[in-house]
């Protein structure tokens, strides 16, 4: 077994693609963000959007009482009493939406949304043309009342740290000596700012324009593949973006010492499974993945091993594909099991009539029972 895991670990080794620049764009806080945009007053309150039976998301204040995503109302409630609670509106999120792919789809025409707050790009061929753009294709004008509007979380210190170049804003020059169309242009190349030719400063560039479009702001995260790319975002989140360079040992340095539960695709169930096998660290991961090929299926140790060496795909349409069928049914607080067992078989029902549906195989049996669900 561990010579088996070895072999593969080298195969996957020298499969390894350095060569593509995959972008990784996430909404903060996206419906929360929205209902903040369009009403200043809840900015300061902790919030989530949904219902009490189930919440779809919740801004950085609520997140500090551990009010979270798919996480029923009631329970938020108790654990944020003066919890603000929004009802959806996915008209609006879909139309904020609708303008942040607009920007999405200059970079990358065939980029892959992921809902309606999250997308992958694959900016490398796009990187190539942009080398030899001129400045003035790289540059945008800035709408001050969008900046203006924005809180601490604006993005405007973070877009313009390092090399973007932004100028201050000074008193326009009012003198005879200039015509009006002279002053306009002075104004103009005041308030503008203009982008470089890196990855950095592209994705710098979609986070700008997509806050001076919608008022809200984006973290990303920029690497070799999409699982690592994912993970990226997450390190400078809210309104930031992080880098991995497209070399191994940058990969590596990256991954080492990463808890496992930052990984996509490890949840609650498995992170309890990996800690009780000593497995914190996606370090970890590597040194034991000859014993997690004896505990775990092909699929979950194979993508273990992935993950480790630091892997993924750069195939935006496979990583698309759909690979697995779910129902759900969001209720109210339930207390006894027998409604409990009762939801199991409902749902148990409607996920092999969506099968049926699909053309897919269905395992008929009579003697389903509370013991077997």
């Amino acid at each position: 077994s561990s010579r088996c895991a070895d072999k593969l670990a080298l195969e996957l080794e020298e499969s390894r693609d350095l060569s593509c620049t995959i972008v990784h764009i996430d909404m903060d806080a996206f419906y929360a963000a929205v209902e903040m945009r369009d009403n200043p007053e809840l900015k300061e309150k902790p919030i989530a959007v949904g219902s009490m039976s189930m919440l779809s998301t919740s801004n950085y204040h609520a997140r500090r009482f551990g009010v979270r995503a798919a996480m029923p109302g009631f329970i938020a409630k108790r654990l944020c009493p003066h919890l603000t609670i929004v009802p959806l509106n996915f008209k609006k999120y879909e139309e904020v939406s609708k303008e942040v792919r607009e920007i999405l789809a200059e970079y990358d025409p065939s980029f892959m949304p992921i809902g309606l707050d999250e997308a992958y790009l694959n900016i490398t061929e796009y990187l190539e043309e942009r080398q030899n753009w001129p400045e003035d294709k790289r540059s945008y004008f800035i709408k001050r009342e969008n900046i203006a509007k924005n809180d601490a979380h604006s993005s405007s210190p973070i877009l313009f740290e390092d090399n973007t170049s932004i100028t201050e804003e000074q008193p326009v020059a009012t003198s005879h000596l200039y015509t009006e169309e002279q002053r306009d242009q002075f104004t103009q190349l005041l308030n503008s700012v203009v982008f470089g030719t890196s990855a950095e400063e592209v994705v710098k560039e979609i986070r700008f324009r997509i806050e001076q479009k919608t008022g809200l702001t984006a973290s990303a995260g920029i690497a070799p593949n999409m699982t690592l790319a994912k993970m990226c975002s997450d390190q400078n989140k809210p309104n930031g973006q992080f880098r991995i360079s497209p070399d191994r040992q940058s990969v590596m340095d990256f991954i080492k010492d990463l808890p496992i539960r930052k990984v996509p695709g490890i949840g609650k169930v498995t992170e309890k499974m990996l800690k009780a096998l000593g497995i914190l660290t996606c370090t970890e991961l590597y040194q034991q993945r000859a014993l997690l090929s004896l505990l775990f299926s092909e699929t979950s140790w194979h993508n273990f091993l992935d993950v480790s060496l630091g892997l993924g795909s750069t195939d935006l349409e496979k990583y698309g594909e759909r690979k697995s069928m779910s129902t759900e049914r969001t209720f109210s607080e339930i207390n006894t099991a027998e409604e409990q067992y009762s939801l199991c078989q409902e749902l148990c029902r409607d996920l092999a009539q969506d099968l049926q549906k699909e053309g897919l195989k269905v395992f008929k049996s009579n003697n389903l029972d509370r013991n077997c669900i």
